[in-house]
């Protein structure tokens, strides 16, 4: 065949006579439908990415015509209007200059298209990461806008062959119902041709060899055409996928599965053209249908888990009413939302869903938070309450400040956790993916064997014995046992108020037999007050004041306290804060610490007054003020309990798990906390390390240790952690490094948690166990020849069948 003869290398589509395009790969000139192919294998080839041709599976989608247009159209996406709704700043490794955009691809068909962009885009100059979904088609790719554009990378995507836009939910649903549709169809031409060859089957095993065998045969050819749609539409997946595993050099699920439904099909097929021995088209389809049954079901769980970020997608709405004038002029105009800006002031009427962050500038009623939060009451709102976007205006009017869009909102923030809890692959899955392979090894080698034992026992029962062994047997179940229960889980915990962000997540916790908290708002509410004031150097009034200045900016329940009791007019430079210990700046020429009195004394060295030795004991905060000249003053504060904090221990303890508190705050403030909510272990005066490396001697003794926290002293802590958990209210740093995320500050979802862990864990080992029972009754049944090919497709569907089932039971209660 000569290059003219051959169709594109790239593309697979035929070249149009009179076309000469060619491009050299693996030293072999490769012909090109258009020069569009040509540019994009030059550029992979050029980009040292020749790999992708030989680790493809499926042809990409041509450029011939999307191109020139797509390269035209690449620069509107530098503009800021353009960017608004789908690029942010990152804080990455390029600082304040680095971007993260939301991308969907469009051209993906295969694990290589993926290892493909990812690869390219990296080299790009300027592109710092970019993480592909193969699953969802998504991509996050970040790059310093000081380097290169966005309209740079979207060309070079699309100078590989691919097409890259901003993340659209409609995009995605539709590739979801595509998917679907594609399933359901598969499904339906099997159970179709099931039943229809069934109708020629059972009169001939009623007749028991009675029929004509001219009349058996016209059932046979029958059955073969009806058996030609199943075999080439809906079981085409299964030989797909283990072609390009057994290109891989691997093998895959689909590998037996292929193996023995081609082998029965082949079989019966011969036996059909020459008039002899036995066929077995109705066990062909009916294995086919029961599978792809197992897997529609297998698919719509993990979709309908996964769909809870899709829901928070669509929980923003596309219009919102601003008043321009207000308060002057109540009149409302109707405005997308992504024309929103901060300081916009925005009517909610009741039943509309709020468009952004922000907070009530006039108006009371309630709101609906169930799908951000887990909480299914209405929680009140009056003027200075803050409102999240994606909640629901339940009661009366609202007029809201905006104070947050975009990707900057809390609902982004929930959604870009849980992408990442979805991306990564918990270790459990790994395990009963490695054991599924050599297990499918082993059960081809075990297939043979028992096929040449019988060809010796009796030649015309080996293949039907053959094609049983690798159908009963194929290890769909134990491949499913683990990620089914993981995912439906994962969307029944996200229902509670209880955001998984991490893959290993619901496995660690299954297994925590200690929680450790953090006091100030984790158990307490974190709403600090000031209780009394003590000056010793300076006055009331100064001492508020300088209090306030060092403060002024922190996010620390502390630090919000002591800034709210004054103005702050007062200038401080030099300021830095000292993680766990305070802050320290210069006001008028004099260096001044806040914070811990172990802190403040550093600086001027001397002891507490006596006078005030009784008074640091009696449980309430203690923080200092004071300069090189001695303490300044002493501001005492107290903090309530959470109303939930006692119901949450007494859960806890009655879940048999230890309980310890490791705060910052004063060993008497710690104390206090842990008398009232009954924990013996409450450790306090702790600088973070102290926190670290107490609960690593808790870890060294062999206890799995959870770490709940809610500020970014927490964050070292809850790195070391198994399992860490982030109040939703609390710093971004410690949401962003947790492994699980309580959403609504509730913690009775925290023992609700780890009763669903626990509870997944154990579907998770009936799952494995059942998978492994199954494989252990049935191979031998199978081997001596039992279990017959149609029996073997019905025991290998139902298996799996009922790993599904028993996962999506985790969806109750």
């Amino acid at each position: 065949m000569t290059i003219a003869d051959q169709p594109c290398y790239h593309c697979g589509l035929p070249i149009p006579a009179g076309v000469d395009f060619s491009v050299e790969i693996d030293r072999q000139p490769r012909a090109m439908c258009c020069a569009g192919c040509q540019a994009v294998a030059q550029a992979i080839v050029d980009s040292g990415l020749a790999d992708y041709y030989r680790h493809r599976d499926a042809m990409p989608e041509s450029p011939r015509e999307a191109l020139p247009q797509a390269l035209a159209d690449f620069g509107l996406f530098d503009h800021p209007d353009v960017q608004k709704n789908f690029v942010r700043r990152a804080n990455g490794a390029a600082g304040e200059h680095e971007q993260e955009a939301a991308l969907i691809l469009e051209g993906i068909t295969c694990a290589a298209c993926v290892w493909l962009n990812e690869t390219h885009v990296r080299s790009q100059p300027g592109v710092t990461s970019i993480e592909i979904n193969y699953t969802t088609r998504r991509a996050r790719v970040r790059w310093d806008e000081r380097v290169t554009r966005l309209s740079a990378i979207l060309e070079a995507i699309a100078a590989i062959g691919y097409r890259a836009h901003p993340y659209d939910i409609g995009r995605a649903e539709e590739l979801a119902q595509k998917e679907r549709k594609a399933a359901l169809w598969r499904l339906f031409v099997a159970g179709f041709g099931m039943m229809q060859v069934m109708m020629y089957a059972v009169p001939v095993y009623l007749a028991d060899g009675d029929m004509t065998p001219d009349i058996e045969q016209l059932m046979r050819w029958a059955s073969l055409i009806l058996t030609l749609p199943v075999m080439l539409y809906s079981a085409a997946p299964f030989f797909v996928s283990a072609w390009r595993d057994m290109k891989l050099r691997r093998v895959g699920m689909d590998v037996p599965v292929a193996l023995g439904i081609g082998a029965a099909f082949v079989a019966s097929v011969w036996a059909t053209l020459t008039a002899s021995g036995e066929v077995y088209f109705d066990s062909v389809t009916m294995f086919v249908f029961f599978l792809l049954t197992g897997r529609y079901l297998e698919m719509m769980a993990r979709q309908k888990a996964a769909r809870s970020v899709e829901t928070l997608a669509r929980a923003i709405p596309a219009f919102a009413t601003r008043l321009a004038a207000w308060p002057a002029d109540s009149e409302g105009e109707r405005v997308a939302v992504a024309e929103l800006r901060a300081g916009d002031a925005v009517q909610i009427k009741p039943g509309e869903t709020v468009p952004a962050d922000g907070c009530v500038l006039d108006g009371e009623s309630a709101a609906d938070e169930s799908l951000l939060t887990g909480e299914s009451l209405p929680v009140t709102k009056a003027v200075g309450d803050a409102l999240i976007g994606g909640s629901v205006n339940t009661a009366s009017p609202l007029v809201m400040r905006v104070e947050r869009v975009g990707e900057e909102t809390r609902l982004a923030a929930i959604q870009r956790l849980m992408e990442r809890a979805a991306a990564e692959k918990p270790r459990l899955v790994e395990m009963a993916d490695r054991v599924a392979g050599r297990f499918i090894i082993a059960l081809l080698i075990l297939a043979v064997g028992t096929a040449l034992a019988w060809w010796w026992i009796d030649a015309s029962r080996a293949l039907w014995v053959f094609v049983a062994v690798l159908v009963v047997s194929c290890p769909c179940a134990l491949s499913l046992a683990t990620p089914a229960a993981l995912t439906v889980a994962t969307g029944a915990l996200a229902a509670q108020g209880v955001l998984v962000t991490r893959g290993h997540a619901i496995e660690a916790l299954a297994h925590v037999d200690r929680f450790i908290f953090d006091k100030t708002g984790t158990l307490t509410a974190g709403r600090m007050q000031l209780v009394e004031l003590i000056p010793l150097g300076a006055d009331g009034e100064q001492a508020s004041a300088l209090a306030a200045a060092l403060e002024r900016g922190s996010e620390h329940p502390i630090a919000r306290a002591l800034a709210s009791k004054s103005g702050g007019g007062t200038e401080v430079d030099a300021l830095r804060a000292t993680t766990g210990a305070g802050v320290e700046g210069r006001v008028s020429g004099r260096v001044w610490r806040l914070g811990r009195l172990e802190f403040v004394a550093g600086l001027h060295g001397m002891a507490v007054p006596a006078e005030l030795q009784e008074k640091l004991g009696a449980g309430d905060t203690a923080i200092a003020l004071g300069s090189a000249d001695g303490w300044a003053a002493f501001f005492f504060l107290n903090d309530s309990l959470r109303p939930d904090a006692s119901p949450m221990v007494a859960a806890l303890s009655a879940a048999r798990v230890n309980l310890s508190i490791f705060s910052g705050d004063t060993q008497a403030a710690v104390s206090r906390v842990g008398r009232a909510l009954g924990i013996d272990d409450a450790r306090g005066g702790l600088l973070p390390e102290d926190k670290h490396a107490a609960l690593k001697a808790l870890q060294s003794s062999g206890e799995v240790v959870a770490m709940v926290g809610d500020g970014v002293n927490d964050a070292p802590v809850l790195a070391q952690a198994q399992v860490s958990i982030a109040m939703g209210g609390g710093a971004d740093l410690a949401r962003a490094n947790a492994d699980v995320v309580l959403l609504g500050n509730n913690l009775q979802a925290l023992p609700q948690g780890l009763a669903l862990a626990r509870r997944t864990m154990r579907i998770v080992k009936q799952n494995l166990v059942w998978a492994f029972a199954y494989n252990l009754i049935a191979i031998p049944l199978a081997m001596t020849g039992w279990v017959t090919p149609w029996m073997a497709g019905i025991g290998m569907s139902a298996s799996s069948l009922l790993v599904v089932l028993n996962a999506l039971r985790l969806q109750r209660g």
